[in-house]
């Protein structure tokens, strides 16, 4: 009981009462309180908010200090390495798998990429280029971004452009331009003048090696004019004048020039709003027009659609040649002629700017160019 006493200090104080005769009230105690009072842990929230407060101080000085803990030295049974490959093989979609090189540390090497572009470096020099079949000098112009006058000029293809063989070797510039090969008595200044440049555009010209414009010029020496334009020159022609044989009809398939004078007009060239279905040669009115070969005349007359005064001569072996613009016709219809014989005059009549002779090969009735036939 004394125990129990001591450790209630509200039991002593109702002893004492009852000792001193006084009268007694029975004590009201919180039993519920002092029930939790024995059961709660000492450890209050408070005191755990110190504990855990004092543990964090405690690592944050052992930071700023860097002590070093303590290394343990705890066996990894760890498995042993692959062999070093020096290739990875590395999937690729929708293409067959392709193997990458590996260093020795495992790091992957930039392999050389077989397919990397070298960009194209402008031409300077001359290129010779040997036409293959379906070859024509548009599309050789084009293959190597010049222009088709370019080709042609290099080439003498001027007057004929489809004058074009398989194996024949053409002169290709570098740039749209003129070829031009130094003859005796050129000076720079007139190349430059014939061909509507600048002196200094060719002395610019690095393939020209030529230091400055009073630099003396070599007969032979070749010559790339950027830029340039080589002037028409109208080509002078002859009639064909060797025997006529007597009563042929049917063609050689070998044509001779019809009249002698200079070319004023080629196939292909956009006169008057239409395209040009022959050639146009140049003559004093009255000179004569030959047959350009054997055959039949199947028309002698005036035409309505511009030709004027016409022949057309039936060669039997799918050709036709048209003479037109006549001053006079000398043959007439049915009538068989030979090569070289007269079938009327140089003349200005239908649709007509000056005397001349509007000369046509036909094939199967298609428009040809004469000069792919004549020699």
């Amino acid at each position: 009981m004394e125990s129990e006493s001591a450790d209630h200090p509200s039991a002593n104080r109702w002893l004492w009462l009852a000792g001193q005769g006084l009268p007694l009230q029975r004590p009201s105690w919180n039993l519920s309180a002092l029930s939790r009072s024995l059961t709660i842990d000492d450890t209050s929230p408070i005191r755990l908010a110190s504990h855990i407060a004092l543990l964090l101080v405690t690592v944050l000085v052992l930071s700023l200090t860097r002590v070093q803990w303590k290394d343990w030295d705890i066996p990894w049974q760890l498995p042993a390495p692959a062999p070093q490959s020096t290739q990875l093989t590395v999937p690729l979609l929708g293409a067959q798998q392709r193997a990458v090189p590996v260093a020795e540390g495992g790091s992957l090497v930039r392999a050389a990429v077989p397919i990397t572009k070298v960009p194209e470096r402008p031409r300077e020099g001359i290129t010779r280029y040997v036409v293959v079949p379906g070859d024509t000098v548009t599309g050789i112009a084009e293959k190597f971004g010049i222009s088709a006058d370019t080709v042609k000029w290099a080439n003498e293809l001027d007057l004929n452009p489809d004058m074009l063989r398989v194996g024949q070797e053409l002169i290709i510039l570098p740039v749209s331009g003129v070829y031009h090969v130094v003859a005796q008595g050129d000076t720079l200044s007139q190349i430059a003048k014939r061909y509507k440049v600048s002196p200094e555009v060719i002395v610019n010209y690095p393939a020209n090696d030529i230091k400055d414009i009073n630099q003396p010029l070599a007969v032979g020496q070749v010559l790339i004019v950027p830029g340039g334009e080589k002037p028409w020159v109208a080509p002078y022609v002859s009639a064909y004048s060797g025997p006529v044989a007597q009563g042929s009809q049917k063609g050689t398939g070998r044509f001779g020039w019809p009249a002698t004078g200079r070319l004023t007009s080629l196939f292909g060239q956009i006169v008057r709003g239409r395209t040009h279905t022959g050639i146009d040669i140049g003559g004093r009115p009255g000179a004569p027009v030959n047959a350009s070969d054997a055959g039949t005349v199947v028309f002698a007359g005036w035409d309505r659609t511009g030709y004027g005064n016409l022949v057309i001569v039936n060669h039997g072996n799918g050709y036709l040649t048209y003479y037109a613009h006549l001053n006079k016709i000398l043959v007439k219809r049915g009538d068989a002629v030979a090569q070289g014989q007269r079938v009327g005059t140089v003349g200005c009549t239908g649709l007509c700017t000056g005397p001349h002779l509007h000369f046509e090969i036909r094939q199967n009735n298609v428009p040809r160019n004469p000069l792919g036939f004549l020699p």
